[in-house]
């Protein structure tokens, strides 16, 4: 790869003159994610507009040096050798517009913006469909990619269409043409989305402020909010919940270094306080292996795991 690339003088200086935003080198992403694990990347930038990220992605591939879009880093594990390449922030793009026509609205938003911050937003405007959102950690673009949803909603139910940056530069996708599945956005390699439209629709305030609540209560019995975690670590299979598997399997409670699995929701791997990276690896390595084997269920992962192990950066 390109780390002798990214240690020339020279490239550091175009990188920093390519977007007005931070540009921060060798950055331990223990900083950054919501985990609190993880070693150095190479490079974590942040552009402040999508005319920034089209030049940036550009100059990156040009220069073939590997990137990655990511967002508030919510279902992010970076290895603890970290990531050899740039690490893209969205969490910049929050611009944010309102347009009525009746009692209908479109808000149309940043990929940056966190989903709490719609939430709370639709909220103020007294707008209806953005409830589920309610408690689901990360931003816009994230959830988008993930088709983040729960209480039986998704973002494909909300969203009418999106802004990407490609190959070919900055495009509107309306949602006929996207493919949506259980929590995935199907798109090119190539496309980083930048933001969305949702389509939402006025109702009482009080009962929108109600609605979040419950919701916000329901998250907060349920799962194990006093620790550091990434959320759902897996998604759930057809069979069964993945959480209900791995309590079936015995490993609520189970421990590798300073990652455990929660007590109180087996989807979940928490941090106690000094976890590394490869301890929460080894212990989504072991849940799958073991669920495997008392159940036959291969897990699919939700979390995304990059980067190096620990002496091979």
């Amino acid at each position: 790869m390109a780390k002798p690339v990214m240690e020339r003088k020279t490239f550091r200086e175009e990188l920093r003159n390519m977007v007005s935003g931070r540009v921060l080198f060798d950055e331990p992403m223990n900083r950054h994610t919501s985990m609190g694990v993880g070693g150095k990347a190479d490079a974590l930038v942040f552009p402040e507009s999508s005319e920034e990220l089209a030049k940036l992605i550009s100059f990156l591939r040009s220069a073939g040096v590997p990137f990655l879009p990511v967002g508030n880093c919510t279902n992010l594990i970076v290895r603890d050798g970290g990531f050899r390449g740039v690490l893209v922030s969205l969490r910049n793009l929050r611009g944010k517009a309102l347009r009525w026509g009746g009692d209908e609205a479109v808000l149309k938003v940043g990929a940056g913006i966190p989903l709490s911050e719609v939430v709370g937003l639709a909220v103020d405007e007294a707008l209806t469909g953005m409830e589920f959102c309610a408690g689901i950690p990360g931003s816009v673009g994230g959830g988008l990619k993930m088709n983040a949803g729960a209480f039986g909603r998704e973002m494909k139910d909300v969203v009418v269409a999106i802004a990407l940056v490609n190959g070919s530069g900055i495009k509107s996708i309306a949602r006929e043409e996207l493919t949506f599945t259980y929590r995935n956005l199907d798109l090119p390699r190539d496309a980083v989305v930048t933001g969305a439209e949702f389509s939402l629709h006025r109702a009482s305030r009080e009962l929108v402020r109600a609605r979040v609540a419950e919701i916000l209560a329901i998250r907060k019995s349920r799962h194990p909010l006093q620790y550091r975690s990434a959320g759902s670590v897996f998604k759930n299979p057809a069979s069964a919940p993945a959480g209900k598997l791995i309590d079936e399997a015995g490993l609520k409670g189970t421990r590798i270094g300073g990652a455990m699995v929660s007590d109180e929701h087996g989807n979940f791997i928490v941090n106690t306080g000094a976890a590394t990276a490869e301890d929460v690896v080894a212990l989504v390595e072991l849940i799958e292996s073991r669920v495997f084997e008392k159940t036959g269920v291969r897990l699919e992962r939700e979390v995304k795991i990059i980067g190096e192990e620990e002496g091979r950066s």
